[in-house]
C-alpha cells in the first residue's frame, strides 16, 4: 500500500472565522512556521480576496522565499468563481496552491441561489474556476464540495469527475454541519474514491463530538479504495460552533489506535513532538484555554488520582497510558521567573529592548538597525496585543521587511 495520509490544517482559514474570536496577522504567521516545524503538508492560510489578508500572506510566501517556511504547501481559498480566482491570483501574485469552494447540497443550492442556479450552472461554473486557476498558474486545485454529506453520492461522483477533468488536483468532502457518521462516511468515501480514482481530502466539523471520527474514518475509505487521503484539522479543534477536526487527537488516532495505526500510513514529515508547543501557542494567541480533558495536551491528560488507577501507572505506566507524554512533547517542567522582570513592547525604551534581546542571544551593533527594531516591536505588541513571545522577537529581528508587510493593513 503506496497511499498516505496527509494533513492539512486549516486554523488560519477555518479555525480563525471561530465566532467572537480574532486572531493577529503576525500569530497567523507563526502558527504556520510552527506548522512547517511540525511537517505538516499545507496550511490554508486565508483569504487571498479579503483585502485584511493580501498583506500578511504574501509576506508569508516572501517567508517561504526566504526559506524561513521550508515545506509547508501556503494554500489560499476561495470561492469556485473565475473571478475569486483571478482577484486572488491579482492579490497574491506567488500564490501557488487553491482549493476552492462550492455548495453542492439540494439544501443550499435552494437557500443561497433562490433558484438562479440549476446544477448544471453549479458544475459549469466549478469547471471554469478550476481552468482559469489552472491557466493562471496554480499548481494544485483543491475542489470543494460545501455540504458534501447532504449531497447525494451520484452527484458528489458527478462533481469530482467535472473538478478532475477540468485539471483539479483533490476533492476535498466538506461534512460542514458535521452530520456524518464514521461508518457511513467510510462507505461513501470509499464509494466515491472507488468511482472517481481521485485523491479525497475530508472537512469535518464537530458539531456531534464526531470530528476526528469521521475524518480518520473517510481517509480509511479512501485509502482502501487506492488514493491519497487528506484530512482537514484545526489546532485545539478552534473553528465555527463546534469546532473542526482536532489536529494533536487525528495525529494520535493515526498512530496509536489499534484500528488505524497499520492501517493508515501518516505522512512521514509529521513531527507529534511538535504537539505541546503548537498547542500551547495557538491557546495563548487564540485567548482560549486549552480544554482540562483534551487528549495528549490537555492539563489532565497523563494525571492519576484513583487509587487503582494511579498504583498500576506508577508499576507500568502502559497500563494506564497509551502513549507517554514525551510522545507530544510534554515532561519538562515549565520555569516561571519569579524575580525581576524586563520586557520589550509598545512602550519599551532601547536599554530594555537591548536587554531583552541579549536574553535571546541577540545583539544589535548598530543603533539605527536597533531603533527601527524596536519600533517594529512596538507596533507588533500593538498589534497583537499580548506580550510578544521569544519566537515572535526572534522573527521580528530576521525579518524586519517582511514584519512590517504582515503589520500593514491598507483600510
Amino acid at each position: 500500500m503506496n497511499n498516505k495520509v496527509y494533513l492539512i490544517d486549516v486554523t488560519n482559514r477555518d479555525g480563525v472565522q471561530t465566532s467572537r474570536i480574532l486572531l493577529p496577522k503576525l500569530s497567523k504567521t507563526m502558527l504556520n512556521i510552527y506548522l512547517d516545524e511540525m511537517g505538516i503538508y499545507q496550511s490554508e492560510i486565508g483569504f487571498p480576496t479579503l483585502k485584511h489578508e493580501v498583506n500578511y500572506i504574501n509576506a508569508n510566501l516572501e517567508l517561504a522565499k526566504a526559506g524561513a517556511i521550508k515545506r509547508l504547501h501556503l494554500e489560499g481559498w476561495c470561492r469556485a468563481i473565475a473571478e475569486d480566482v483571478e482577484l486572488s491570483v491579482k492579490n497574491c501574485p506567488d500564490i501557488k496552491h487553491l482549493n476552492i469552494s462550492m455548495s453542492t447540497s439540494e439544501i443550499m443550492l435552494r437557500g443561497k441561489f433562490q433558484g438562479k442556479k440549476t446544477w448544471k450552472d453549479v458544475l459549469k461554473t466549478v469547471s471554469e474556476a478550476v481552468t482559469r486557476a489552472k491557466d493562471l498558474g496554480i499548481e494544485t486545485v483543491g475542489l470543494n464540495a460545501e455540504d458534501a454529506s447532504r449531497t447525494e453520492l451520484d452527484k458528489l461522483i458527478e462533481f469530482v469527475s467535472v473538478g478532475k477533468e477540468s485539471g483539479a488536483d483533490r476533492f476535498r468532502y466538506c461534512d460542514t454541519l458535521g452530520a456524518d457518521d464514521p461508518i457511513t462516511i467510510y462507505e461513501r468515501i470509499k464509494a466515491l474514491s472507488l468511482a472517481a480514482r481521485f485523491p479525497i481530502e475530508m472537512h469535518c466539523h464537530n458539531d456531534l463530538g464526531m470530528g476526528e471520527a469521521v475524518s480518520v474514518a473517510g481517509a480509511q475509505g479512501a485509502i482502501e479504495a487506492g488514493v491519497d487521503a487528506y484530512i482537514n484539522t484545526t489546532i485545539n479543534g478552534y473553528g465555527e460552533r463546534a469546532g473542526n477536526c482536532d489536529l494533536v487527537s487525528t495525529i494520535l488516532a493515526l498512530k496509536f489506535s489499534h484500528g488505524l495505526k497499520d492501517k493508515l500510513p501518516l505522512d512521514e514529515h509529521v513531527d507529534l513532538k511538535k504537539s505541546w508547543k503548537m498547542a500551547r501557542y495557538a491557546s495563548y494567541a487564540f485567548n482560549l484555554p486549552i480544554p482540562i480533558n483534551q487528549p495528549g495536551v490537555g492539563a489532565n491528560a497523563f494525571a492519576h488520582e484513583s487509587g487503582i488507577h494511579a498504583d498500576g501507572a506508577l508499576k507500568d505506566r502502559r497500563s494506564y497510558e497509551l502513549y507517554d507524554p514525551e510522545d507530544v512533547g510534554r515532561g519538562e517542567p515549565d520555569l516561571l521567573e519569579t524575580g525581576r522582570v524586563i520586557t520589550t513592547g509598545a512602550y519599551g525604551g532601547i536599554k530594555g529592548f537591548r536587554y531583552v534581546y541579549s536574553k535571546l542571544g541577540i545583539e544589535f551593533h548598530d543603533d539605527n538597525e536597533a531603533r527601527n527594531i524596536l519600533e517594529l516591536v512596538q507596533y507588533a505588541n500593538l498589534h497583537t496585543q499580548k506580550p510578544l513571545t521569544d519566537d515572535e522577537l526572534k522573527l521580528i529581528a530576521k525579518y524586519p521587511e517582511i514584519v512590517r508587510m504582515i503589520l500593514t493593513v491598507n483600510p
